[in-house]
Parts: C-alpha cells; structure tokens; sequence
C-alpha cells in the first residue's frame, strides 16, 4: 500500500491557523476531493473537527488520544500505526494522510508520496507542516495554477515520490 501525505502550504510552511485554513482555493479542495476519493484518508482529531463531517465517498480514520471520543461514521483509532493497518486490512491501494501538524510530524518518514499544493504566500500561520530533508524526494510532477476570480492565489501542485533508501519504518 502507497502511504500518501496530502498538505496544502504556503511559502513559510503554514498550513493552518485558528483550525482552519489560511486561504480558501475551490479548486484545490476540488483536486483534494478528486484525488481522495474512494480511498480511505487519516487525520488527526483536530482536522476532522475542522472539517466537521465526515466527507462523502471517503473511509475518514481519526486518530485521537482519546479513548472516549466518538464522530458518527469514521473510524476512531489511536495511533498512526493502527491507521495504516485499518488502511491495509481493508485493501486499500493509497491511504492518505491529511493532517494536522502532529499526524504529518509523525509520518513523514512513512510516506511513499507526497501531493503538495505550495500556495504562493505567507500567511498567518499556528500550524506548520515538516521540513523536508535534502535529497529524500524527488519531483515527479508539477502543475502552475494562476490566480482567477475563484482562486485569488497562485499555487502550485507538485507531486513528490521518496528515494527508497529514505523510507522509514513504523515502530
């Protein structure tokens, strides 16, 4: 199974502020939808309170401390390691982890493949996502998106594979 981080960023590396995102880009979150659909995408506790659903079409896992917390129609478990195996006990073919901060701490060294949308500013940010160390990713795939009436930032979506030799393991 392909273990995918999905993380949209802006030049400083936030990723969110306040529980929510920076900026508001529908066909970011329209590629988002594309690219997760059918597929089963992981998150922390706080990002799926900021989502406040769960999404049509997706098996939602949150991971959560909590042993009590509860969110109608996900699964609840309580480690990243645990998300993966539900993931993979289910056949799925790429799992994707959406955030927040902590998740993306805790699996950069796990992933495969990362699709991320680089938003051409700095914003106000409480969230940030992982630097990523020289020369463990290469770039398979970029595409520019230009600022439109819908979209009032220039962003660029690129997709990262790991050099095998980097790749972590759970422990």
């Amino acid at each position: 199974m392909i273990i995918s981080l999905v993380v949209a960023m802006d030049e400083k590396r936030g990723i969110g502020i306040d529980g929510g995102l920076p900026w508001h880009l529908p066909a970011e979150l329209k590629n988002f939808k594309s690219l997760t659909m059918g597929h089963h995408i992981i998150m922390g506790r706080k990002t799926y309170e900021s989502i406040g659903r769960p999404l049509p079409g997706r098996i939602m896992v949150v991971v959560t401390r909590n042993p009590a917390y509860q969110a109608e129609g996900c699964l609840i478990v309580h480690s990243l390691e645990e998300a993966i195996q539900k993931a993979q006990e289910s056949d799925e073919d790429e799992a994707f982890i959406i955030g927040g901060g902590e998740i993306f701490n805790e699996a950069i060294d796990l992933a495969d493949r990362i699709y991320l949308t680089l938003v051409h500013t700095a914003t106000e940010a409480d969230v940030f996502f992982p630097v990523l160390k020289p020369g463990h990713w290469v770039e398979i795939e970029s595409q520019e998106h230009k600022a439109d009436s819908k979209n009032l930032i220039p962003y660029t979506i690129l997709i990262l594979a790991r050099h095998n030799e980097h790749r972590g393991t759970l422990t």
